[in-house]
């Protein structure tokens, strides 16, 4: 296809690595296969941009930098200058994939911009302090400057939220984060996931277990040290990352948690399919790993807060269709009681149901939900023009029918 009859962009807000939100972009481009992507950063190799198929990839000039990624996340206070760099003038539609930047690239009067929003900025707006205190930046001359410069991001963030046509939020819960700081509705559309890859397993093994990379608010160690006070219940961690040691710390001597550290894929699905109950106690956006435990047939103790309680169905008030309980606070003596509780409604957690409710996230509904979605922003904002750009939309989508 010619450049002139690209008619799609879909604009991300970084490329580091294949995870939850590149399997977003992954899927809309699979509605859009003739999309082009434009994003600020692209480290991936080869294999991975395979999830791409033969889309072409733009990155920012910030990705020129020598040895860019291995710092490209502190360079935030260039990221919006950055995103507005790209010229995007030739496409009727742009599509944002954002939870940084993305949705404020610019586009036109006569064109359409929805932006899939994973999350506003997190660093920038509710959880600041928290990230601040994280990042060792909470006082001296560094936090003030951090927070200078975090102000300055917060009004250029809020500056061009009009510059959105129609936003979709990955849950309820980003729904209301973006009313409470751009007041826009949103909505709802659930990210995609490959439930299609896991089978369900009924014959459970005796085990909880726990799937993440080792980042502070994930809180792995307090799973850790959870399991370690009941030593009669066993605990598979799986995953890697810079909290690694914080959770070796938690674990060290207690001979009923295993830590297997990094796994491939199939190894993960093996030991998610056996499981007890998959644990969760990150306060998520959405949370795509419970919903594959459930698509394998395994219950979810997660907390509850943010998106898990939009995919978890709490036993506790619902037994017929329940498929996991919630702990109300991220406690040791919190998730302890809970899991003492779980084992009392667990005979009643059906597989099928579990399973179920994981249909309710798939690739297939994710897709044609954005196409809808779509569809209904182009004649809402441009009904003139309505009639034709669909007509483009047929065209373009055919090749993923």
């Amino acid at each position: 296809m010619s450049s002139k009859s690209r008619r799609v962009a879909i604009v991300h807000d970084w490329l580091p690595l294949i995870g939850g939100a590149e399997r977003v972009l992954e899927q809309i481009l699979a509605e859009f296969p003739e999309a082009d992507i434009y994003t600020l950063f692209n480290f991936l190799d080869e294999e991975e941009r395979k999830i791409f198929g033969n889309a072409k990839i733009t990155a920012s000039y910030l990705n020129r930098l020598p040895y860019v990624e291995k710092y490209y996340r502190k360079l935030l206070p260039l990221f919006p200058r950055a995103i507005e760099s790209f010229d995007l003038s030739e496409y009727d539609l742009v599509i944002s994939s954002s939870y940084s930047v993305a949705k404020g690239v610019i586009t036109n009067a006569q064109q359409t911009h929805v932006s899939y929003v994973h999350s506003p900025a997190r660093y920038a707006w509710d959880l600041m302090h928290h990230y601040l205190k994280e990042s060792g930046l909470n006082k001296g001359i560094k936090g003030h400057i951090a927070r200078h410069l975090l102000s300055n991001f917060r009004v250029w963030d809020y500056r061009t939220a009009n510059g959105v046509d129609c936003y979709i939020a990955n849950s309820e819960f980003i729904a209301q984060r973006i009313w409470k700081i751009y007041r826009r509705r949103a909505r709802v559309i659930y990210p995609p996931v490959a439930t299609e890859r896991f089978t369900t397993v009924e014959d459970k093994g005796d085990y909880y277990l726990t799937v993440s990379r080792m980042v502070p608010y994930k809180r792995i160690d307090l799973i850790a040290e959870a399991f370690k006070s009941m030593p009669d219940k066993k605990l598979v961690i799986i995953g890697e990352g810079p909290e690694m040691h914080k959770v070796q710390v938690a674990a060290k001597g207690a001979q009923n948690i295993q830590l297997m550290g990094f796994q491939d894929n199939a190894v993960v699905v093996r030991f998610m399919q056996k499981a007890r109950a998959f644990v969760f106690a990150a306060e998520e956006d959405f949370g795509i790993v419970p919903v594959e435990a459930q698509a394998c047939g395994t219950p979810v103790v997660a907390y509850g807060a943010g998106g898990a309680l939009e995919t978890v169905i709490d036993i506790s008030k619902n037994t017929k269709s329940g498929t996991g309980i919630f702990f109300p606070e991220q406690t040791v003596a919190s998730l302890c009681e809970t899991i003492d509780r779980f084992e009392q409604f667990e005979p009643q957690i059906k597989a099928a149901n579990c399973r179920a409710n994981a249909e309710r996230f798939s690739n297939q509904r994710f897709r044609k939900k954005i196409q809808e979605t779509v569809r209904e922003a182009i004649g809402n904002f441009k009904p003139m023009e309505a009639s034709q750009m669909i007509a483009n939309l047929d065209k373009l989508t055919a090749v993923s029918k």
